[in-house]
This record gives structure tokens, sequence and C-alpha cells, in this order.
């Protein structure tokens, strides 16, 4: 009796019992992360840095976005090892009345030296990355974020 009526409760707790209401789904931003490479792989660090090309699309309309921000996170399985690299530049603004008929692209590149936070050699192992991107304008009180792009997140080899 007590067994039933405690499979009646999960049953009725269970995902199915409380669907999620169907929402559209999330339109993709206009900055995009259009390709991601990655040199050398495997990494062997001491051996030159690692290098992220990243290439961005930029939206047509930049609503007073003046600096491109591209940043990448690196982390070891047990996350006790990280190293965050970031790199910012300005995007040319167009002036008033020019139209622009493609959208721009920009390539940023980030290096990573084979070091964590801690400037200690990475140890060998499959490392996670996440590479985002963003749109800044200045403000009275810094940069404020105007776009955000999808991140890329994946997996590379330390030797």
């Amino acid at each position: 009796m007590v067994l039933g009526l405690c499979c009646g409760m999960v049953m009725m707790l269970s995902h199915e019992a409380w669907p999620k209401p169907d929402r559209a789904p999330r339109p993709e931003p206009e900055l995009k992360i259009v390709d991601l490479k990655i040199d050398p792989l495997p990494f062997e660090p001491g051996n030159g840095p690692l290098q992220f090309l990243v290439t961005v699309q930029l939206p047509k309309e930049l609503d007073g976005a003046t600096i491109l921000e591209v940043t990448s996170l690196i982390t070891s399985p047990s996350k006790t090892s990280l190293r965050f690299l970031t790199h910012r530049q300005p995007v040319e603004v167009l002036p008033p009345g020019e139209e622009v008929t493609a959208r721009p692209t920009l390539s940023v590149e980030l290096f990573w030296d084979g070091q964590d936070h801690r400037k200690q050699q990475a140890a060998a192992g499959i490392y996670s990355y996440e590479v985002r991107t963003k749109l800044l304008a200045d403000s009275e009180k810094g940069p404020r974020t105007i776009m955000v792009a999808w991140p890329k997140r994946g997996t590379l080899e330390v030797k």
C-alpha cells in the first residue's frame, strides 16, 4: 500500500506530469562566430603558443557598439587549472547615411602559452574551452554590453 502510494506520487511529480510550455526558439543573434580554428592540435606546452583564430560576423547595424571583445576560457578536467584569454579591438562605425550591403567579418587571434592562472605549466590531459564574443559600447560607467554571440565550446588535448 505504502509502496503504491509512493510510486503514484513519483509519477505525479515526473517530468511528463508537468510539461514545459512550448516556446518559440530563440532567434540566432546577428553577431556570430562563423569560424574557429585551433592550432596546433594536440598542443604541447613549451613548443610555442596555442592559437585560437576566431572569425566573427558583425551585424549590419552596430547600435552604437564601438568595441568587439573575444574571450576564451580554458579549463582542466578537474576545474583546478584554468586560463582566461581576452582581446578587445575597436569596430569601425560607418558614417550616417552609408549603407552596408554585406555583413562585415573580423578575425581575432587569441594565444595561450600553456600556463594556468597561477603561471604553472598545464598538465597533460583533455581540456575544455569556450570562446565567446560580444559587442560593447562606451558609456559613462565604462564599456556596456550591446550584443552577445552564441559561444563555441569544445575540447583540446594537452600533451
